[in-house]
């Protein structure tokens, strides 16, 4: 038996962050993580991924619909055996985003949430280096040549989160309604921003692992 979050399941992507520690990805359990989840996604400082007021159950069944999916996957980033942050990759040309720019060969989207700090407080450089991760799973992990991201608009403080680590904005967007009897996601006003694979790494980035 381990105390550490996750050690007994298989990464999908594993990296040693320099003064902070190795940090895995783990593909998500709808089950077996929904109280870390369902206490991340209901907080009030994730009232942007639009999910506060939902009960266990209706997070429940959220994750297990995405599960579902081939074109929408979900992640638990786990640093040092402590769950660390949400993190979701999805298919552009599948999603709404598609209505609201041209979709190119290579891309991907990816939507992460950074759970709260522990009990130590936050450390300087953590959501940079967390950023970093998913960056390299994304683009050299799953082999991708541009990561679109489309942050709720008034999420000031995660859209000058992702300038910072090199996305360049492209301008604001509003996501259709979807009402569906699987899921519904309401209108959503956002900002659009993307990061190359040679942006990020370099014309001569690194083959995937």
């Amino acid at each position: 038996m381990t105390d550490r979050y996750g050690d007994d399941r298989e990464a999908v992507h594993e990296q040693l962050v320099d003064g902070f520690g190795t940090l895995r990805v783990l593909p998500l359990d709808p089950r077996a993580d929904l109280d870390v989840v369902h206490r991340w996604v209901t907080h009030e400082r994730a009232v942007h991924w639009g999910m506060n007021g939902l009960t266990e159950e209706q997070v429940l069944e959220t994750y297990l619909h995405l599960d579902s999916l081939d074109t929408h996957h979900a992640f638990l980033m786990v640093k040092d055996g402590v769950p660390a942050a949400l993190f979701q990759t999805y298919e552009p040309e599948a999603d709404r985003v598609s209505e609201c720019y041209e979709v190119r060969p290579g891309d991907i989207g990816v939507h992460l949430l950074i759970g709260p700090a522990g009990p130590g407080g936050g450390r300087p450089g953590w959501s940079a280096a967390l950023l970093g991760a998913f960056t390299t799973y994304a683009l050299i992990g799953l082999d991708r040549q541009r990561i679109v991201v489309e942050p709720d608009a008034r999420n000031a403080k995660a859209i000058a989160r992702l300038t910072r680590q090199g996305f360049v904005p492209a301008g604001e967007i509003v996501l259709p309604e979807i009402d569906l009897p699987e899921v519904y996601l309401p209108e959503k006003r956002a900002r659009l921003a993307f990061l190359t694979r040679a942006a990020a790494f370099g014309e001569g980035s690194p083959a995937p692992r």
